[in-house]
């Protein structure tokens, strides 16, 4: 497990290093088609009989360049930085704001209560959580998407607006899931006194963030004592046996494994597992 975190994280700072000097290279580089420039012209009144061109002098010259200044729209090399800023910090923000947290602590607590250590691998144990985290938070894509992302591309609300209306779909989703005293714990901690928290709507979304994180913890774990229980009577059971046979050199582990799996498939474990924990969201 330390290996597979140490090499997980040398590939996510390998991405965000790729990603930083894309973004730096684009800003920098990228041609600025959106600003109008008034070229050198050069004056031409007629064109004589000898087919030169009458120009005027060089004093005329004229160089204008126009900002977007009071535009509502961004330029195209700020739109590329924006978005690939968000690219790069997509991983944190589908670990911090979704479901993506319980489930995948829940199938790895799973996977450790059977004995497998590697089966189902780690990738097929992340898209399974990822899948299964944009199924449960797909009503609330759809309205930020609805309210938030079509009405600002097409103009009609502010940036400031966009994001305000953006976020509340995912306040109100991890509202949901987070407990009071997690919520009390932070607050505190951020010193914001009672007076000054008239509703809900006035927690800062900087509280309401690493209350719901906790909270996610604290759920995860529950859902994976729940599930170790049946396994670990059978790791007893076995032991027992194998003590009381004279076996004390097998490991009691390489007995139980196939006991643990039967039982999962009997019990229909994983449509139980994850239907339940699906069904935690709502």
């Amino acid at each position: 497990m330390r290996k597979y975190i140490k090499r997980m994280s040398r590939l996510v700072t390998r991405i965000l290093t790729v990603l930083f000097f894309v973004c730096i290279l684009t800003f920098f580089y990228t041609p600025f088609h959106d600003v109008p420039v008034g070229y050198a012209t050069a004056g031409v009144d007629e064109i004589d009989g000898s087919g030169a061109l009458d120009s005027e002098g060089p004093d005329d010259f004229n160089l204008s360049i126009s900002t977007n200044q009071g535009s509502a729209s961004l330029s195209g090399a700020l739109k590329i930085f924006l978005v690939l800023t968000i690219i790069s910090l997509a991983p944190s923000i589908l670990i911090m704001v979704t479901s993506f947290t319980r489930i995948l602590i829940t199938l790895h607590f799973t996977r450790s209560a059977l004995g497998t250590q590697t089966t189902p691998p780690n990738q097929i144990l992340i898209g399974l959580a990822l899948f299964l985290s944009i199924f449960i938070m797909a009503p609330v894509f759809t309205q930020v998407n609805s309210e938030a992302i079509e009405p600002y591309s097409n103009g009609t609300i502010t940036q400031e607006e966009a994001i305000e209306k953006g976020i509340e779909p995912l306040r109100t989703f991890m509202l949901k899931q987070t407990r009071r005293k997690d919520l009390k714990t932070f607050i505190g901690i951020a010193g914001i006194a009672d007076e000054e928290l008239e509703s809900v709507d006035n927690i800062p979304i900087t509280v309401i963030i690493p209350s719901f994180i906790i909270s996610e913890l604290r759920k995860a774990f529950i859902i994976g004592f729940l599930i170790y229980l049946p396994f670990i009577i059978i790791d007893m059971v076995v032991a027992s046996t194998l003590m009381s046979m004279g076996m004390m050199m097998l490991p009691p582990t390489t007995i139980s494994m196939p006991f643990k799996i039967l039982l999962f498939i009997l019990a229909d474990g994983w449509n139980l597992i994850i239907g339940e924990v699906v069904r935690s969201f709502y």
